[in-house]
């Protein structure tokens, strides 16, 4: 699954969190792209995953392309055929 935020906003490191990591900030920070986003690709199993953004001085942002977005975050649904895919699946 990649996750992708646009490069320019918001400023400073951000980090996906969510039940895969723990909700560990740092652990899969953004990377920077040369087509100007910044993204991370991390494999996740089939089932549903709750996640958001987390930027420089604690700014929380969910991701509007997911599945699901309500007051707990954002959510991605990941199919066993999902969970094998290449390339960009989500990002605001």
């Amino acid at each position: 699954m990649t996750f992708s935020l646009p490069g320019h906003e918001p400023a400073g490191p951000v980090s996906v969190v969510g039940e895969f990591n723990s909700w560990e900030p740092g652990r899969h920070e953004l990377v920077r792209r040369r087509n100007g986003t910044r993204s991370i690709s991390i494999v996740l199993p089939p089932g549903e995953h709750r996640f958001r953004y987390l930027a420089t001085d604690g700014v929380w942002l969910d991701d509007e392309s997911a599945d699901v977005v309500d007051g707990r975050g954002s959510l991605v649904r990941v199919s066993a055929r999902r969970a094998g895919e290449q390339g960009p699946t989500t990002g605001a």
